[in-house]
């Protein structure tokens, strides 16, 4: 894994958690126990900071940023992730705040100062345009993303259920995971 330093913030991983040997996470970056950071994960907490929540995986390719501060925006935004969240392959977030038990689409792109609250499930391909709110407890799908319908009560028990299985998988990688030198 990358692992770096910028203007004197490195990554702070707690010990329970996995990231692959092949992401990059730059500058002030939490991440919380029993996280996972899947391959080609990019992560720059470069011009602000970010936050990756207990128990939530951050699968292949996905790209993770926030945006700076400035005049017009003062504090910028963070990149804020809550507990339980699944983060699924090649999405990408940006200076966004993501609350607990959810589920972000494969190639789902979620922008600047969205909230989302908690027990939401963004549809793979989904576009959340900046400055929206996606309220608890709705399955949000399309470009822009909608809010579609309530979620079922399996839906409901699948976000954590989502979550759960990545600790397992990460505790198998950083168990029986071996390099192959030739």
């Amino acid at each position: 894994m990358t692992i770096q330093s910028y203007k004197g913030k490195a990554p702070n991983i707690d010990n329970t958690a996995y990231v692959h040997e092949s992401a990059v996470l730059v500058g002030d970056i939490e991440v919380a126990e029993n996280a996972s950071i899947w391959p080609l994960v990019a992560a720059r907490g470069d011009v602000n900071y970010m936050r990756i929540g207990k128990r939530t995986n951050i699968q292949d390719g996905s790209v993770l940023h926030l945006t700076r501060a400035s005049k017009a925006n003062p504090k910028g935004y963070p990149l804020i992730i809550g507990d339980d969240v699944t983060v699924g392959h090649k999405a990408m977030l940006h200076g966004c705040k993501l609350g607990n038990r959810i589920l972000v689409g494969m190639g789902a792109i979620i922008m600047d100062n969205v909230t989302v609250e908690d027990d939401v499930i963004i549809a793979g391909g989904a576009l959340v345009p900046p400055n929206k709110t996606l309220q608890s407890g709705y399955l949000y799908v399309g470009s822009p993303a909608k809010q579609a319908r309530p979620l079922s009560d399996d839906e409901r028990t699948f976000l954590k259920v989502s979550a759960d299985n990545y600790v397992r998988l990460k505790d198998e990688y950083l168990n029986e995971v071996v390099p192959v030198v030739e």
